[in-house]
């Protein structure tokens, strides 16, 4: 937004100079001439500054980006997933025809994207077909749609449309900034007229008139450019002497102009949608803008009122997209939960037709959940429901094979397991506990990879192998818990040091007990396992215990954090699925640790665009803020990233 200056030019009194000086037509040219180079000098003065601001531009302004982010919420992008190819052909060409390009650069996207999807399955069936009826791989000719060549000029006339409108934008941008200047140079030789003050004025309002027809111009010549007209108007008034009802006049009305745009914008404080607020009050500004200068005496308390209106209004924009920005991350998580879910479902070994019906209901059940739940942020969204897709489509084509294969495998299989049972009967009075194990362990994975037997023999089949396997592992059990007393000894020294932990008493030097209490989580790590149906409730009892005591002394969140996280990977040491999971933890810091680094770059470079503001430092201040804790996060991850390394889980 452009602010309007409360402090009026300073004139001085060379105009007369200047009047004697042009009186001759020889000075006339030159002076022409030389305005005329001086506006030429202006538009590549602003091309080179439009090209520094391209360079340096790490992300559009928050008020453009929220708008876009609103627009994909109120109207969601056309579904083409259940188009045809021709389909998709016949609509790519429609929009690319009759629509601007920078109107449709998703929906091309989007479309490109499903027809090589669709090119690509049309593909591999073709080539299924021919080797599932003989056909040698050697021998396949590479299928070649039509449609393909289509798209592909579709898509080059789309790049040349898009190419060209931006450079007529850009072109127009700069003709319409030499014109502004151009008639600036106009008002300014208003001043020199030897004419009456009626004809003058009556060109002046006609300059002003061109003035606002004219349409934009580069943003980076906006400021200098209305500071330019600003002055030459100010200019104007002064070295033309209208009389004084006149100007007068003229000033009290643009004040009650301006009085009337500030009841409009504080009228805005009570609409209820901060984005159509946000968006009236654009309007309002540019309407501010053309507006004429306001008698001295009130110009700066006029503005002030309209800065205050503007500031609650923009306040309460950047509030709504805060909380919608919440909600999409909500979103996200919510659908991220939905995938896994579907995801865990394809990671089951479904046996019979009564599964797959009972997982086919879940997954059905999670999509209308799905459909509940609103957007993802831009980025996530797409790849979200993607995700989503794949995972559904994939449990549906396993049901489908099964029901297809199914019938004429159950046999075959049921013979498979019958001969696995028979080895297992044939190892259950084995005492060679390693080499017996293990095999036993082999067999099951062989089961569990053989599918689905009839349904009459599944259970039957299933009892005899597992009471093999239960009796071998029964008898090691026994064997191995009549020669091993350890782990209850184990047990013992653990209780001792929870039963210590819930006495602790910290005392007044906090970084003495916060020692001690790292010298006991260390002799915690130190001591070997505990019998198994004692673990988790001795792990869980010591976990509250230890961090009810870090909770109680007076030290930094980071080191909380940091210490109750050894906790945990000391607690995972002795889970063996863990290693997959801290894997994941260790991936997720990392990303983090990037995403962190990249916006502390970005606030940092926002830091020096806040120097013009007259709220430069307070945003200066909050900036800072953001980049130290996020400085400080960055640390605590790296350590965490550093335990997980010396654990042994991360690798």
């Amino acid at each position: 937004m452009i602010k309007e200056n409360p402090e009026d030019p300073v004139l001085d009194e060379q105009h007369g100079a200047n009047e004697d000086a042009a009186g001759t037509e020889e000075a006339k040219k030159a002076e022409k001439a030389k305005k005329e180079k001086k506006t030429e000098s202006r538009i590549e003065e602003a091309k080179e500054e439009e090209e520094v601001v391209r360079e340096n531009e790490v992300e559009p302004s928050s008020a453009s980006k929220e708008f876009r982010e609103l627009d994909e919420i109120e109207l969601p992008p056309v579904d083409y997933s259940g188009f045809s190819k021709n389909e998709l052909v016949e609509t790519l060409a429609l929009i690319i025809e009759n629509r601007p390009p920078s109107e449709i650069r998703n929906d091309v996207e989007r479309i490109k994207a499903l027809f090589y999807k669709k090119l690509k399955q049309d593909t591999e069936e073709r080539k299924s077909k021919f080797l599932e009826g003989g056909g040698k791989p050697e021998d396949y000719k590479i299928w070649v749609d039509p449609l393909d060549y289509r798209v592909k000029e579709l898509l080059e006339k789309y790049r040349e449309r898009k190419n060209d409108f931006n450079r007529v934008q850009e072109a127009e941008k700069y003709e319409n900034l030499k014109k502004k200047y151009d008639i600036i140079d106009k008002i300014k030789d208003l001043v020199n007229r030897e004419e009456s003050i009626n004809k003058t004025f009556h060109d002046f309002r006609a300059l002003q008139n061109e003035w606002h027809s004219i349409g934009v111009v580069p943003q980076s010549s906006l400021k200098d450019l209305w500071e330019n007209y600003h002055h030459g108007v100010e200019v104007f008034y002064d070295y033309i002497k209208i009389n004084k009802e006149l100007r007068d006049l003229d000033l009290k009305k643009n004040l009650e102009a301006k009085v009337i745009l500030c009841e409009k914008a504080e009228e805005l404080l009570l609409e209820p949608n901060p984005v159509n607020a946000f968006r009236a009050l654009q309007d309002y500004h540019n309407q501010w803008r053309e507006i004429g200068p306001v008698p001295q005496e009130s110009k700066n308390e006029i503005w002030e009122r309209f800065k205050e209106a503007t500031s609650q209004i923009n306040k309460r924009h950047h509030e709504y997209f805060e909380k919608q920005k919440d909600e999409q991350r909500k979103n996200l998580d919510a659908k991220i939960a939905l995938c896994e879910e579907v995801e865990s479902i394809n990671q089951l070994e479904l046996k019979s037709f009564k599964d797959f019906d009972e997982k086919a209901d879940k997954i059905v059940a999670l999509q209308k959940m799905w459909r509940t739940i609103g957007f993802a942020p831009k980025k996530q969204n797409n790849k979200v429901y993607q995700r989503f897709r794949e995972a559904c489509d994939a449990f549906f084509e396993k049901k489908r094979n099964f029901y297809s294969d199914n019938k004429e495998t159950q046999l075959n299989n049921l013979q498979l397991k019958i001969e696995l049972c028979i080895q297992a009967e044939a190892l259950q009075e084995s005492t060679d506990w390693k080499a017996t194990s293990d095999a036993l362990i082999r067999l099951q994975k062989e089961w569990k990879e053989i599918g689905p037997v009839p349904r009459k023999q599944s259970e039957k089949t299933w009892r005899r192998f597992r009471k093999a396997c239960d009796h071998f592992f029964n008898r090691k059990v026994e064997f191995f818990a009549n020669l091993d007393t350890s782990y209850e000894d184990n047990l013992k020294a653990k209780l001792a040091i929870i039963e210590e932990l819930e006495k602790f008493e910290p005392g007044s030097d906090v970084q003495a007990a916060f020692e001690r209490l790292k010298d006991l989580q260390r002799k915690w790590t130190e001591i070997g396992f505990v019998p198994f149906n004692k673990k988790e409730e001795v792990t869980n009892r010591y976990r509250n215990a230890l961090n009810k005591e870090f909770d109680k002394l007076k030290i930094a969140d980071e080191d909380k954090s940091i210490l109750k996280y050894k906790t945990k990977l000391d607690n995972l040491k002795s889970n063996p699925k863990a290693s997959r999971k801290v894997r994941n933890e260790r991936e997720k810091f990392f990303t983090k640790i990037k995403q962190l680094e990249s916006d502390i770059v970005l606030w940092e470079n926002n830091i020096g665009f806040f120097a013009k503001s007259p709220n430069a430092d307070t945003m200066i201040k909050e900036v800072q803020d953001k980049i130290e804790n996020a400085k400080k996060m960055i640390k605590t991850l790296e350590e965490k990233v550093k335990m997980i390394d010396q654990s042994g889980l991360g690798g």
